[in-house]
């Protein structure tokens, strides 16, 4: 595991993030730049205790440059910690625990790279690599909102007695937009739970980290960003250097079987036609949610995608650690004959399909997601509208973000006090995004944010420059190191 001759002329990083998609692949895409961009040697270290059929595949793919190395981690047996009652974050978080206990043996054997870049659910390395001199930066995954919120938490936290939910008036994160209490994130609606614990826990420790990346814009997020670099509250705690580097998205994915079908069923349809239902790499529906689903789609009449995964009465979550194993029959789910009813409008998949390959096909025209940050982020540099459809975490906060104030987005409504969405309210919001007049707002908004997030990631772009300071600042502290031997 000891970095070879051949790279010892290049500045070596390391890069940590925790299990999931959502947390892979932004990670990877940063060390992809650092690579391809800037000249770094990157060891991409991977928790595989549980690891999603999806993450092997994506880590194991023969595009990767040349100078980003994949090094499993041993799996840990998290066997006796974890029950079938255990919570997706606090399931999450131990075995980031247990992971990563061999971490410091790891580092030395890598021979203390110049800096580790971790996410916001590894930071027990923060420990580490205090005894090891080597700096910590934070990759915050989610959005700058949310970002400048958890910097916020601990101080809500000692100043605010019982839930945060049962607060008469939205929280104000100093310098940012209010924001409704019924919009925050899962994690923080139980302050006695153990993901509330394990939550506040690691945002409370981003303040250790040398600096923050956010994968996020100026013209995205200008709002939270301002507030982060100027307001006085955020200047007084103080927080480590904020550097906005994105939108750093998955740019390829090899395409199964499955995938190459889609797309020849995409290259028959209209430009723009063609409305996208995906709801992320972790995401289910309940059966009577994903029935009034269908059946709207079909009510509406528009061309559809539709990845379908079998429903649970569970938890919206349930899929989060076996992404792309679901191998099911939709026809088991669906309403009876929905798929021979639709044929030639609709196209069934099961469980998974390459999400940026379908988001970037000149037939997409509409996106109902999930609203994670990963895919609300794709959809917007693919230039797609989107139907806001959150489902855990923080995606009720990034839906109404982009419904209300970036204006990407429109959020269908469940009928006063029902927790379902009723089919005639999502054969409304499909027709609106689809052919209406909301729709073509939102679809010339999208293109706007498109070529600038274009424009931010392209050399002399505020998220490249944002990235190349930090990475230069690298540079020369290594350049100084060798001139002192």
């Amino acid at each position: 595991m000891v970095v070879s001759d051949q790279y010892s002329k290049k500045p070596h990083l390391a890069v940590l993030p925790s299990p999931g998609m959502g947390h892979i692949i932004p990670l990877l895409e940063l060390s992809k730049r650092l690579v391809i961009h800037h000249g770094f040697h990157v060891s991409f270290l991977v928790i595989t205790t549980e690891a999603s059929a999806a993450q092997n595949q994506l880590l194991r793919s023969p595009t990767l440059p040349p100078d980003l190395h994949v090094i499993d981690l041993p799996p840990a047996d998290v066997s006796h910690l974890i029950t079938d009652d255990t919570l997706v974050l606090t399931h999450l978080c131990l075995i980031v625990r247990e992971s990563l206990k061999p971490l410091r043996s790891i580092l030395t054997q890598l021979d203390r790279p110049k800096a580790l870049i971790i996410d916001p659910f590894t930071t027990e390395a923060f420990d580490v690599c205090r005894d090891l001199s080597i700096p910590v930066y934070s990759f915050f995954t989610p959005s700058t909102s949310l970002l400048a919120f958890s910097l916020y938490l601990p101080t809500l936290d000692r100043e605010v007695e019982g839930e945060f939910v049962d607060m008469p008036e939205p929280v104000q994160v100093p310098g940012c937009t209010p924001m409704r209490t019924e919009d925050l994130l899962d994690q923080v609606r139980n302050r006695k739970n153990e993901e509330y614990k394990w939550f506040l826990y690691h945002v409370s420790r981003l303040k250790m980290a040398t600096g923050i990346f956010a994968n996020s814009w100026e013209d995205l997020e200008p709002v939270s960003l301002r507030a982060l670099k100027q307001t006085r509250f955020f200047q007084d705690m103080p927080i480590p250097p904020v550097h906005s580097v994105g939108p750093l998205i998955k740019e390829t994915e090899p395409l199964t079987e499955s995938d190459k079908e889609i797309m020849t069923w995409l290259h028959k349809q209209p430009c723009e036609s063609v409305l996208f239902v995906s709801l992320g790499s972790g995401g289910t529906l309940s059966t009577e949610q994903l029935t009034e689903l269908a059946s709207g789609l079909e009510m509406s009449q528009q061309r559809f995608v539709l990845v379908a995964r079998r429903p649970t009465d569970a938890s919206a979550s349930a899929a989060f650690f076996n992404v792309g194993s679901d191998v099911n029959d939709p026809a088991a789910y669906l309403p009876e004959g929905f798929t021979k009813r639709t044929e030639g409008v609709g196209l069934v998949v099961p469980s998974w399909a390459a999400q940026v390959a379908v988001l970037r096909h000149r037939s997409t025209g509409g996106f109902l997601s999930h609203c994670g940050w990963n895919s609300s982020l794709e959809s917007i540099v693919h230039g797609v509208p989107m139907i806001a459809w959150p489902l855990y975490t923080e995606q009720r906060m990034n839906a109404t973000m982009l419904a209300e104030e970036v204006g990407v987005a429109m959020k269908p409504v469940a009928r006063g006090g029902e927790r379902v969405i009723g089919k005639e309210e999502i054969e409304r919001v499909v027709r609106l995004v689809m052919e209406g007049e909301k729709g073509k707002v939102m679809r010339r908004r999208v293109k706007e944010l498109q070529e600038s997030a274009r424009n931010a990631l392209n050399h002399g772009g505020s998220s490249y420059d944002s990235l190349s300071l930090v990475a230069e600042s690298w540079k020369d502290e290594l350049a100084h190191e060798v001139l002192e031997m």
